[in-house]
């Protein structure tokens, strides 16, 4: 296609005289160049998405298979006839193992859903009833890390076109982000401000469109000013393992639904990821 056009080209030239056939012929042919090129770079990272997916499956198997082994080792280690030091040293070896094998576990399943195909099922829905649901999930598990949700709705019914399941993985992983920063137990640090993770639901208007507007908030040390632009870039990660995929998986499920997320973050008072969602038209 490409040395096509640069034929046409040479052809409209010859009509034009020498010197434009020779800078019409020099700029096709560069251009030809840069689109072959353009070209080997897709194919080869299209090569590489698949090899990669593919190894992350061909993982799951063995790593399953060490996690079966290191839970039968657990239980004879328990039936072995050695003093209680042993078998608890052992014990502890053996825990360390299944602890490793279930983040391995854990850092391939968000490979996976952020390098496969997203297929959503949209319906229309009421955004505060999504909100609400993974805002009861989720409580039982901050209450135990010790940080309290609160859930602000808009007056109104906010009916927006959306895969609630996939909505509801974009603010999970939002929201343990959030329990995460607030909880970091590497640092050891009291927290700044009262552990309070806050989902708050609004109308908004991005003209002309009418939007829904998604809060997840918390009261966090916030993001240092140099890593804010780095949030949602993949693997990157400032805490102890974490796989550094759950932000940008939650924003290509947002942008997906035609949507974005903004964050607002102020060292030492907390920080403010907000989903921005198109409503559905009145009609």
């Amino acid at each position: 296609m490409a040395w096509t056009t640069l034929a046409i080209g040479i052809c409209v030239g010859l009509l034009l005289g020498a010197p434009l056939t020779w800078l019409l012929a020099t700029r096709l042919a560069r251009r030809a160049r840069a689109a072959e090129r353009r070209a080997r770079d897709a194919q080869r990272l299209a090569e590489i998405g698949a090899m990669t997916g593919g190894l992350a499956h061909e993982i799951k198997n063995p790593l399953s298979s060490i996690g079966l082994n290191a839970q039968l080792l657990g239980e004879a280690i328990a039936e072995l006839p050695v003093d209680d030091d042993d078998r608890t040293r052992l014990a502890r070896r053996i825990g360390a193992l299944r602890r490793e094998v279930d983040r391995l576990r854990d850092i391939l399943a968000d490979f996976l859903r952020f390098a496969g195909a997203l297929r959503l099922e949209r319906r229309e829905a009421d955004v505060r009833g999504v909100v609400e649901e993974i805002a009861d999930f989720f409580a039982p598990q901050a209450e135990q890390a010790g940080v309290r949700v609160r859930v602000d709705l808009a007056a109104e019914p906010l009916i927006a076109s959306v895969d609630a399941p996939h909505l509801k993985q974009a603010l999970l992983n939002l929201m343990l982000n959030a329990m995460q920063a607030m909880t970091d137990a590497k640092t050891g640090a009291p927290p700044v401000a009262p552990r309070e993770l806050m989902l708050r639901v609004e109308p908004g208007r991005d003209e002309p469109d009418r939007v829904c507007r998604v809060h997840v908030i918390d009261t966090g040390p916030g993001i240092p000013a140099d890593k804010a632009d780095k949030v949602f870039t993949p693997y990157f990660t400032t805490k102890s393992g974490g796989s550094g995929l759950g932000l940008p998986i939650a924003r290509r499920i947002v942008e997906e639904h035609g949507g974005r997320i903004d964050v607002h973050s102020e060292p030492g008072r907390g920080t403010d990821f907000a989903i921005t969602l198109p409503l559905a038209s009145p009609e």
